[in-house]
């Protein structure tokens, strides 16, 4: 063990590459039902790093390979967030508000409890940056102090309760997803024959219901008339045959309002009308909102669905395409070919990582992230990981600027994700395992623990109860919330895992975690100063 120990750590990139293997392996195994997964790596790191210490062999992962993962991971999940989280944020400022005051709460615990234990304040900034697993806020604290080597113990002690304690809390929040109102609604198709006589046009009828439904065939005058692809203007009449799709519950809605279900499956007519799901490869149309391509116009097509992931969305005419988008086209059969290949229709659409917006998206991410912002007193910089996130929220929500594509395939963003997650997580175990032999050998590391179990308990019971019980937010996203409140992407990847990547999840974490970020670091500040 001493010799293969010694020799790796004299290696680059060999003890990232076992730790990324090893530990997801070891984060595979389930107990009671619940799997670690990615902070498996985390946890043989840490455990890799202070066994290399305590036998006096420096086992680290290259400080740079560390921010290019961590970079990687907050840009992708920027990116895969982006278009949810700025439809969201109007509602989302009063839950950003409520996650500050839980931490500055949790500052107020650290102050107090760690007067109690008769801790040294330098002690309990660095505890108070290691219960919340918050790096950025531990550079804080030793500034604050002067450089002083305890806030770096107090992180140490505390971080690894602070990884797994947010574990367990999210982990018993995720058990009552099944309760989550906020499940987006499935999409389903129906055909309903019109009996009322006022003749409203298909744009009304979909405006009506906030173009949350869309109507994907018509035929006048009942069943001996063709089948179309209806445009806006199209007036509905007594007798005519249509389907829409939509939510069950809008359906019910406009079934009532325009007359009442058929026996007639419009769709199993594929004579005049047929349907296709094509992917989008074709680069020059990502980035454009639906009804730019003036399906209808150029090919008599129109499109009722977009897969993005595993969800199915409605398709409107403001919803901007993204590369590796699954379209369901319904066109006349001779048209389907000259359509599908206006998409492009390959699967490179998936896999596409766009190198020109990845390149640009995490070079401005990292620049603003040094950035060094002046206060009364001190100054920050709010870091690499959130000036990434805010770049990829960006570049995700705008799709493309001018020419330049800023988004990707939702494939690719996520597997971009989880490689950057893994490398970053190998990084910081193997600096926190390398630390805590000197925690401990400070005498007061049982201190530190009870310390910074307090504070993880208080942030992940206050954001629990907050969340849950003030803003009636379902299980699923207050997971990704809890994560976002941590800072801590092991736990972001837990979640991930237990909920096959929902989209609520990113956005709970997109929605709270640059807010967190900074709110870490400046009360990581203030308690160093104390």
């Amino acid at each position: 063990m001493d010799i293969a120990l010694a020799w790796l750590s004299h290696q680059d990139l060999l003890p990232m590459l076992l730790l990324v293997g090893l530990g997801v392996w070891v984060g595979k195994p389930q107990v009671g039902g619940v799997a670690i997964g990615a902070a498996g790596v985390l946890f043989l790191a840490m455990a890799a790093g202070a066994l290399g210490e305590s036998l006096g062999h420096a086992l680290a992962v290259p400080e740079p390979l560390g921010l290019f993962g961590l970079s990687l991971f907050t840009f992708s999940i920027g990116v895969l967030s982006g278009p949810g989280f700025f439809a969201s944020l109007r509602r989302g400022l009063a839950p950003i508000a409520a996650m500050t005051a839980v931490l500055a709460a949790a500052a107020l615990v650290a102050v107090v409890a760690g007067r109690l234990l008769g801790l040294d304040s330098r002690l309990v900034a660095g505890s108070f940056a290691g219960a919340l697993t918050n790096t950025p806020a531990l550079a804080a604290a030793r500034e604050a102090t002067g450089h002083s080597a305890l806030p770096t113990i107090g992180y140490a002690v505390s971080y690894g309760f602070g990884v797994v304690g947010m574990l367990l809390a999210t982990s018993l929040a995720l058990r009552h997803r099944d309760q989550d109102l906020d499940l987006p609604s499935p999409l389903v198709n129906c055909s309903l024959r019109v009996e009322t006589t006022e003749r409203p046009s298909i744009r009304e009828i979909e405006l009506r219901y906030g173009r949350r439904i869309r109507f994907s065939r018509l035929q006048h005058g009942g069943s001996r008339q063709p089948v179309q692809a209806p445009s806006d203007a199209d007036l509905l009449c007594r007798n005519d045959l249509v389907t829409v799709v939509g939510p069950v519950d809008l359906l019910t809605q406009v079934t009532r309002e325009l007359g009442h279900a058929s026996s007639h499956a419009l769709d199993a007519d594929r004579s005049a009308l047929d349907f296709r799901r094509v992917t989008l490869s074709n680069g020059q149309l990502a980035g454009h909102a639906l009804g730019e391509l003036d399906l209808m116009r150029r090919f008599g097509a129109t499109v009722t669905r977009v897969r993005r992931g595993d969800v199915d969305m409605l398709a409107s005419d403001q919803l901007v395409l993204q590369p590796g988008d699954r379209v369901r086209l319904i066109a006349p059969p001779h048209r389907i070919a000259a359509v599908s290949a206006y998409f492009g229709d390959s699967e490179r659409g998936q896999s596409d990582i766009n190198p020109v917006a990845l390149g640009l998206g995490m070079a401005l991410g990292i620049a603003l992230g040094r950035v060094v912002v002046p206060l009364p007193g001190a100054a920050f910089a709010i870091g690499s990981a959130t000036g990434t996130l805010l770049v990829g929220l960006l570049f995700g929500r705008l799709a493309r600027i001018g020419p330049v594509i800023t988004t990707m395939s939702h494939v690719a963003a996520q597997a971009l994700s989880e490689l950057g997650l893994l490398i970053f997580l190998a990084q910081a175990g193997t600096r926190a395992g390398g630390m805590l032999g000197t925690a401990f050998a400070s005498g007061a590391w049982l201190k530190i623990l009870l310390l910074g179990a307090a504070i993880t308990g208080t942030v992940s019971v206050g954001i629990y109860l907050v969340m849950r019980r003030g803003f009636g937010m379902g299980c699923t996203r207050l997971a990704g919330v809890l994560a976002g409140t941590q800072t801590q992407p092991a736990v972001l990847g837990f979640a991930n895992g237990r909920t096959a990547h929902d989209s609520r999840v990113a956005q709970g974490y997109a929605l709270v975690y640059p807010a967190a970020m900074v709110s870490k670091i400046l009360l990581a500040q203030w308690l160093g100063q104390l």
